[in-house]
C-alpha cells in the first residue's frame, strides 16, 4: 500500500471517502485549532483514491461555505496514479455552527458543545467572560466600599497598585480595574461578586460550603454557608476552618508558641483561591467536605479545552475562567498570574513531608482531595512535631510504615481483594471503618500506582491484584 507523506493526529485527519456528515468535523476543527483532512487515505495513511474527486473538488467548498459560513482550502492530489484531496480548516475567531449545533474538536474526539460547555466556547471565542456581562439594574449604591478599602489594603501592601490610589473614588477605581463596561457605563458581574453589598442579589450559588461529616456523606454532623464580597471570601474561609473544621497542633519555635494549621496554609489558600476565580457561576456552590481522614473541595466547572488535570500538575499558561475576579485577586497578591498554583500548592505540601493533594475532573467540576495526615496521626496518638527536622521527619516516617506496614489501609484493601475480588467499595467502607470517600481515594491512588485495576463495569465487573 501507498502511504502518503503525513501523519494522522490531533490536527491531521484522514478518511477513506467524503460524506457529508464530515461537515460536523469540519465546523468541530474550525472551532478548535483548525486542521487538515484528507479525503481517499485510510486511517493508517495508506491511500485509497477518491473516484469522484474532481466533482468534490467544487462540492466541498461550496457545501462548507453554504453549511458553515467557512472558506477552505481544497486541493487535488495525485500519488501513484491515484488522487485524493487535502481540505485545510482555519482556526475561526468566531463560533462556527453547523445546523444550528456547535461542535468542537479536541484530542481524537467531536464534541457536541451544549450548556455550560457552549457557553464557556462562545465567550471564549467573543474573548470575553462571564464576570464581564454588565448588570442594567445594578449602582454603585450596590458596592461596599468596606470591601472595596479591603483590596486596597491588601494590593497596596502588594506593591501591585500605587498608594495614590487610595484617594480615588470608588467609581474611578473599579473603571481601573474593568469592572466597569467602557460601551455602556454599566457595573460587570465581577464588580459586583468581588465587592457586593448582596453578593446573592446577583448570583444565588456564589455562597462557599463546608460541612463536617462522619463515615459518609449521609452523615452530616455540622455545616457552614459563608456569604460575603468575594475578595474576602479566602479568608472568611480560612478562619471558619480554623475555628470549627481543621486542628492546629501546638509546638515551639524557641520561645515562641506556634499553632500552625494541620493544611498548609498557603497551599490550602491557593486552592481555595483556584476554586473561587475557576467557579462556574452558572452551576452549583463551592463545596468543601471534612471527614476523619481526608477533605475534599469541589467546583463547578470543567477545565479548559485541551488541558488535563496532568498538565496542571506542570508549567502551563493560565486561563482563569473569570478572568476579572482573577485580576482582581492577583492585585491583591491571593494569586500569582502565570500558572503557578498547582506549583505552590506542591511545593508547600512537600515541604512538610506530607502527601501532595490530588486533582480529577468530577461531576461537572475539578475536585482536589487532602489527606489529613497529621490529624490521622493524632488521632493515632502519634505526636506531631512541626520543628522536626528533615532527617527527623524522614525517619519517624519510615518507621511508622514498617511497623505498620502489616495493617495500613492498603494491605487491608488487597487482602479483601483476595477474599472477594468483586468487593464494592460500600463493603470495603464498612470493612476498614472508613468514609466512601476515603475508600475511593486510596482505590484510586491504588490504580494509579498499578497496585489493582478494574476489569469489567461498575457492576458485574472485579478487581485485579496486580503487584
Amino acid at each position: 500500500m501507498t502511504k502518503i507523506n503525513a501523519i494522522e493526529c490531533q490536527n491531521v485527519e484522514f478518511k477513506r471517502i467524503w460524506k457529508d456528515e464530515y461537515l460536523k468535523w469540519i465546523c468541530g476543527f474550525a472551532n478548535a485549532q483548525g486542521a487538515v483532512m484528507c479525503f481517499g487515505v485510510d486511517d493508517e495513511g495508506n491511500l485509497c483514491g477518491l473516484q469522484n474527486a474532481k466533482q468534490l473538488l467544487e462540492d466541498i467548498p461550496n457545501k462548507t461555505a453554504t453549511s458553515l459560513g467557512l472558506v477552505v482550502d481544497v486541493d487535488l492530489q495525485e500519488q501513484d496514479g491515484m488522487d485524493y484531496l487535502k481540505v485545510t480548516i482555519p482556526q475561526t475567531n468566531v463560533p462556527v455552527s453547523y445546523k444550528g449545533k456547535y461542535y468542537y474538536r479536541s484530542g481524537s474526539t467531536l464534541q457536541e458543545l451544549t450548556g455550560t460547555a457552549l457557553t464557556d466556547f462562545l465567550m471564549r471565542k467573543l474573548n470575553t467572560t462571564w464576570d464581564a456581562s454588565t448588570v442594567p439594574s445594578a449602582t454603585i449604591d450596590d458596592i461596599d466600599p468596606k470591601a472595596v478599602q479591603y483590596f486596597l489594603n491588601a494590593a497596596i501592601r502588594e506593591g501591585r497598585i500605587n498608594k495614590s490610589a487610595r484617594d480615588e473614588n470608588i467609581e474611578q477605581l473599579l473603571h481601573h480595574l474593568h469592572l466597569i463596561s467602557k460601551e455602556n457605563g454599566q457595573l460587570t458581574l465581577a464588580a459586583l461578586l468581588l465587592f457586593g453589598k448582596d453578593v446573592e442579589q446577583w448570583n444565588m450559588t456564589v455562597s462557599f460550603r463546608i460541612g463536617r461529616f462522619g463515615n459518609s456523606q449521609a452523615d452530616l454532623i455540622t455545616q457552614d454557608r459563608i456569604v460575603c464580597p468575594l475578595i474576602e471570601m479566602p479568608d472568611k474561609v480560612i478562619e471558619t476552618l480554623r475555628s470549627k473544621y481543621l486542628i492546629s497542633p501546638i509546638h515551639y519555635e524557641g520561645l515562641y508558641r506556634k499553632e500552625p494549621l494541620e493544611i498548609p496554609e498557603e497551599g490550602l489558600r491557593e486552592m481555595i483561591c483556584n476554586a473561587v476565580i475557576h467557579k462556574d457561576y452558572t452551576s452549583t456552590f463551592i463545596q468543601m467536605k471534612v471527614f476523619d481522614d481526608h477533605i475534599t473541595l469541589w467546583n463547578g466547572g470543567n477545565l479548559p479545552p485541551n488541558y488535563t488535570v496532568e498538565k496542571l500538575m506542570e508549567q502551563h499558561e493560565s486561563h482563569p475562567r473569570n478572568r476579572l475576579i482573577a485580576n482582581v485577586f492577583y492585585l491583591a497578591g491571593f494569586i500569582e498570574a502565570w500558572g503557578r498554583g498547582y506549583e505552590i500548592i506542591r511545593d508547600t505540601f512537600e515541604a512538610e513531608h506530607l502527601e501532595v493533594p490530588m486533582f480529577e475532573e468530577v461531576r461537572g467540576g475539578v475536585m482536589a482531595t487532602i489527606k489529613r495526615e497529621k490529624f490521622i496521626a493524632l488521632q493515632n496518638k502519634d505526636k506531631v512535631d512541626g520543628t522536626a527536622s528533615t532527617t527527623k521527619k524522614t525517619t519517624k516516617k519510615t518507621t511508622k510504615k514498617t511497623t505498620k506496614k502489616k495493617d495500613s489501609t492498603v494491605d487491608k484493601i488487597l487482602q479483601a481483594i483476595q477474599e472477594n475480588p468483586q468487593v464494592t467499595n460500600k463493603q470495603l467502607a464498612e470493612l476498614l471503618g472508613l468514609s466512601i470517600d476515603g475508600i475511593y481515594w486510596n482505590m484510586k491512588k491504588m490504580r494509579s500506582n498499578g497496585i489493582i485495576r478494574r476489569v469489567g463495569p461498575d457492576k458485574g465487573g472485579y478487581w485485579e491484584i496486580l503487584k
